[in-house]
């Protein structure tokens, strides 16, 4: 997530000790969820700076959840050093919370673009293969793990539970083969002053980032693209799209589904295609938390629900016509709790003493084709 045009900083965690950068060599002791597993309570949170303090990882251990999604920005990387890329991964590492968090909670993760590498980077970034290795390393990837290997990036999908209670989360990749981002002259010292207007005003603040109306301007690639049209064929009770970016959100300005147009148009056309019921979002990157609903033109309401950040909080908040609600602009995490007897799912997302910020009830019926 960029802010060329503000004054923002960037966060994580830090610590370039040689010590450190074994210890994140064994971070691939993370626990795992069997198969049989039917995880119900699910924690989600995203931009995570290994330079600070992370209170928050004692809250989500205290929410008891089963499984922990990050969906990216998990350390800030922005480098093309191999050995510094280590050492910021020993500083998450040396996090006690975390610590503790891994050791109790079993995690699945994505990457965004901090962790892919550099600041809002697709695929023209050279250093993508080593921190790859870096990322599957750390979240304990098995040394044949299809991740490790894919031409085209590190997108998965895990499946739990029987008929009936079906689970599926994916986890696309929306970094390795992203295409260039447009972007729209702002005006520099005229849009700073209009921006910070807006702002001290209470109004959205738009980004720098146009639409992408072309076929060919993508996030996914066309081969992780027959894979999640695939995966969506697959039988399932409730999907989770675990996306690194904002899916539903119309039109932020930043980095987001809606980028690419093409991207955004054929998901909503997979869904219908695919008879893909059950499906909602859980979405990061945008330093703030939210809701928002796409209820025209799609098979059934889209919902995507964004945590970010754990560390990081963006001072400005874009506009998004689909949100629902307030936004809430302080450190945060999410919550799934599904209820399979009452056929419902509450999403909630919570601060970083755990208090209920924002919270939302959708009815599995709601969700079908």
């Amino acid at each position: 997530m960029s802010r060329p045009l503000l004054d923002r900083r960037l966060l994580l965690t830090g610590l370039a000790a040689a010590p450190l950068v074994a210890q994140a060599a064994q971070a691939q002791n993370v626990r795992r969820l069997p198969e049989t597993a039917m995880p119900t309570r699910i924690a989600f949170g995203s931009c995570a700076h290994q330079t600070k303090e992370q209170p928050i990882w004692d809250a989500i251990l205290a929410a008891k959840p089963d499984l922990m999604i990050l969906l990216g920005d998990n350390v800030y990387l922005d480098t093309r050093n191999v050995d510094d890329m280590k050492a910021k991964y020993a500083m998450l590492a040396a996090k006690p919370g975390f610590q503790k968090l891994r050791e109790a909670v079993p995690i699945v993760a994505t990457w965004d673009d901090h962790d892919f590498g550099e600041n809002d980077a697709g695929a023209e970034y050279p250093m993508k293969a080593d921190s790859r290795k870096l990322f599957c390393d750390f979240f304990g990837e098995a040394p044949d793990s299809i991740r490790r290997t894919r031409p085209d990036g590190i997108y998965t999908a895990y499946e739990f539970g029987p008929k009936g209670r079906r689970l599926q989360i994916i986890l696309p990749d929306l970094r390795w083969n992203r295409t260039p981002l447009a972007t729209i002259d702002m005006g520099g010292k005229e849009y700073k002053e209009w921006a910070t207007a807006r702002h001290e005003a209470g109004q959205s603040v738009p980004g720098p980032y146009a639409r992408l109306p072309e076929g060919e301007a993508t996030q996914l690639g066309e081969a992780q693209w027959q894979w999640l049209e695939g995966q969506l064929a697959r039988p399932a009770d409730l999907r989770i799209l675990a996306s690194s970016l904002q899916v539903v959100s119309d039109f932020p300005g930043w980095e987001a589904w809606i980028n690419f147009t093409h991207d955004h148009q054929r998901l909503i056309e997979a869904i219908r295609e695919k008879r893909a019921n059950g499906l909602f979002c859980i979405s990061g990157d945008t330093h703030y938390a939210e809701i928002s609903k796409l209820d025209w033109n799609v098979p059934y309401p889209l919902w995507d629900f964004t945590s970010s950040g754990l560390t990081e909080v963006w001072p400005v908040l874009p506009p998004n016509a689909r949100r629902v609600g307030e936004a809430y602009r302080a450190q945060n995490f999410g919550l799934i709790e599904i209820d399979w007897a009452a056929q419902q799912v509450v999403i909630t997302i919570h601060d970083v003493g755990g208090a209920e910020q924002l919270r939302q009830v959708v009815a599995l019926g709601d969700l079908r084709v």
